[in-house]
């Protein structure tokens, strides 16, 4: 029945394009919450205020993740493309995708952590400072933790927007779901294959949807 439906797909080739789309999401992921929280911690604690204020390297950090918020994600890849075959030795596969997803991706998660850093009860802040608590101490023992609830939003929706990033990617050869409807699709007008791999697409957007919320309600104490 689903051969007669969807004729021109191989599920064998799916599954691949699945497995790539997860190992892309995945190690983003993990990248872009390395990196997104300490852009994100830097933005917070050398702001006005902040533990380590410093106007200038507020300023910088900032107009960084600004920039990089700014710029199309396809036309980052391609700016990237000198570093990521620097870095990877291709330009080709879903590896050489990373360093564009990590990249793409950090600053805007760096500012959804921001704004989660910045919803913590000063006075608990306060209040770790009189108790003599060093920087490390309240960024680890109050700060994250206090804010966890909001950071797993955070990464939920932009691990949604990576797996959007991903289907671009695969315009570019990246491999993938989107690599799969492109070029196994659209460009031999088999509009089954399309249609499989965007229906495949949504359904993995929600998987981790849920998977966020489930963890983000369990943290949130409130």
């Amino acid at each position: 029945m689903l051969s007669e439906l969807f004729p021109n797909v191989k599920v064998e080739d799916i599954w691949t394009a699945i497995g790539e789309t997860f190992y892309m999401t995945l190690i983003s992921v993990a990248g872009t919450i390395i990196l997104g929280v300490l852009l994100g911690l830097l933005l917070y604690l050398t702001a006005n205020g902040g533990i380590w204020q410093n106007k200038t390297l507020n300023l910088f950090v900032s107009a960084v993740v600004n920039i990089f918020r700014a710029i199309p994600f396809i036309i980052l890849i391609l700016l990237l493309f000198p570093f990521t075959d620097f870095l990877i030795g291709t330009i080709r596969g879903p590896k050489a995708a990373l360093p564009a997803l990590i990249i793409g991706s950090a600053p805007f998660y760096a500012r959804l952590v921001e704004i989660a850093l910045r919803e913590v009860d000063k006075g608990v802040v306060e209040a770790a400072k009189a108790m003599g608590a060093k920087t490390h101490t309240i960024i680890f023992k109050v700060l994250l933790p206090e804010s966890m609830p909001a950071l797993v939003s955070g990464i939920t929706v932009t691990a949604i927007a990576l797996i959007g990033y991903t289907a671009v990617a695969g315009v570019i050869g990246a491999g993938g779901l989107g690599d799969f409807a492109y070029f196994y699709g659209f460009q031999r007008r088999d509009f089954d294959v399309v249609f499989v791999c965007t229906v495949l697409i949504v359904i993995i957007v929600f998987i981790f949807q849920f998977i966020g919320d489930f963890i983000a309600n369990k943290l949130d104490k409130r």
